[in-house]
């Protein structure tokens, strides 16, 4: 039996943390400590194609992703670790700001935290898990967190009713909506992982990501996250 059949899906009429400990039950033991991949991003600027460019990513769970622009070996790039980000150019510090990367969090960050801390965290991202309802998208059952209905403006996170996994979320964070769109996913070790990522903000189109080469728990030096060490690893 697969794994991800063994535990049986959240009831129908679940609230967002019964659905969160679902998931956190159904994969907190086996979901992979690490994920690289080869990504295809695509820039757009009022619904055209300005760019189009190859990222490397390294991802360490619970919060740490490194991104080298245009060759793996690039020292042009940005780390994203823990809840700070740091922009690099010619290996060099350019800009580091306060600013955590919440898309490591919800497809497999919170795996690696205690369960406590997850919920902790939603409600530090401004998601409010007293909101719940069950929808549709596209064609699939979901469950939405932090939303009572659709349509409400609040921060959601739609969440796939069969892989209990997330498909789509929604902020209105600082007067502006962002959208993210998680799609095509597909088993990696004990887990799963999107391979392409639509975002939006104010419902127009910024970026489309196509993951390539996707791997799971390959040894990735910790350094590597360490914005003090750059061009020294």
């Amino acid at each position: 039996m697969l794994f991800w059949l063994v535990v049986p899906p959240a009831p129908k009429n679940a609230t967002s943390q019964e659905v969160l400990q679902s998931m956190y039950q159904r994969y907190h033991a086996d979901w992979r400590k690490s994920l690289s991949f080869k990504q295809t991003t695509e820039r757009y600027r009022n619904d055209s194609l300005i760019k189009k460019s190859t990222w490397y990513e390294y991802i360490v769970y619970p919060d740490l992703l490194r991104i080298n622009f245009d060759s793996a070996k690039s020292n042009e790039g940005v780390i994203f670790r823990h809840d700070s980000t740091y922009r690099f150019r010619n290996n060099k510090v350019i800009r580091a700001t306060r600013d955590e990367n919440e898309l490591i969090f919800f497809p497999g960050g919170l795996y690696a935290m205690p369960f406590d801390k997850v919920l902790t965290h939603f409600a530090d991202l401004h998601y409010d898990l007293s909101k719940f309802h069950s929808s549709v998208w596209k064609g699939k059952p979901v469950y939405v967190l932090g939303a009572a209905v659709d349509g409400d403006k609040v921060n959601q996170l739609w969440i796939d009713q069969e892989k209990l996994v997330p498909v789509r979320f929604i902020k209105y964070d600082n007067n502006t909506k962002e959208e993210g769109f998680f799609e095509d996913h597909m088993p990696v070790k004990n887990s799963w992982s999107e391979t392409k990522c639509s975002f939006y903000i104010n419902d127009k189109i910024l970026q489309v990501e196509t993951y390539h080469d996707v791997s799971a728990d390959r040894p990735i030096d910790s350094e590597m996250f360490d914005p003090g060490l750059l061009g020294k690893n």
